[in-house]
């Protein structure tokens, strides 16, 4: 048995899931949480997407502090791949500048 997001027990075979990455449906119970805005612990309201558990070995789980936030400034997914990159780079530029005090 498993907690869903609205605290109701369900068995997990009894729900399928597709992974988000490679699109294979597989029980609930055989697949990973993901939420994109990186705080799988904060379940009250809310939906997951899902990995299956190869798609989610590879996955990086550094810090994603403001990830989704700069992707969708970025246009991701709507953009062409050359104007995404360009905006994707610039957003990201502007958070690593060290702040400088002028003399």
């Amino acid at each position: 048995m498993t907690t869903t997001a609205s605290g109701l027990w369900a068995s997990g075979s009894d729900r399928q899931v597709t992974c988000i990455a490679c699109g294979e449906t597989l029980d609930r119970e055989d697949a990973r949480e993901y939420d994109k805005h990186g705080d799988r612990w904060d379940r009250e309201g809310k939906t997951f997407e899902y990995l299956c558990k190869p798609c989610y070995r590879e996955c990086c789980h550094q810090n994603r502090d403001g990830l989704e936030e700069t992707l969708v400034a970025a246009d991701a997914g709507r953009a062409d791949r050359g104007t995404f990159l360009a905006r994707y780079c610039e957003l990201v530029a502007d958070d690593v500048e060290p702040n400088r005090t002028e003399s």
